[in-house]
């Protein structure tokens, strides 16, 4: 529940379904259609059961009613991260991302934007 209710634990911040919803509505309106049909859970903490079920009642409570809502679940989850990484490592244009110690810091936290996306 603190997930979704971070007062309960005293934090003066937004729940996770606030903030998918808040970062949806942060992106080009051209989009936002696409990413509310693509919401992707993953990592250890999407593993509690009923989660998904949950974030889909959240977040379509917060969305326009015209827009349909797909939380996806893979079983898999718990890992996904740690997969997306080994993939992206093992492609040959990951060296031309790796940004190395002198690069940060005579550019700061822009060369991440530069060099990866």
């Amino acid at each position: 529940e603190s997930l979704f209710q971070p007062s309960f634990l005293g934090m003066e911040s937004v729940g996770i379904h606030e903030t998918v919803f808040n970062s949806i509505m942060r992106c080009d309106i051209d989009i936002r259609k696409d990413l509310y049909g693509n919401i992707v859970l993953s990592g250890g903490t999407s593993m509690y059961p009923g989660i998904a079920d949950r974030m889909q009642k959240e977040i379509t409570s917060l969305a326009p009613s015209t827009i349909k809502i797909k939380i996806i679940a893979p079983p898999e989850r718990k890992y996904s991260v740690w997969i997306g990484g080994s993939i992206l490592a093992s492609l040959s244009t990951f060296q031309a991302m790796w940004i190395t110690k002198e690069e940060y810091d005579e550019s700061g936290p822009g060369i991440v934007h530069r060099k990866c996306f």
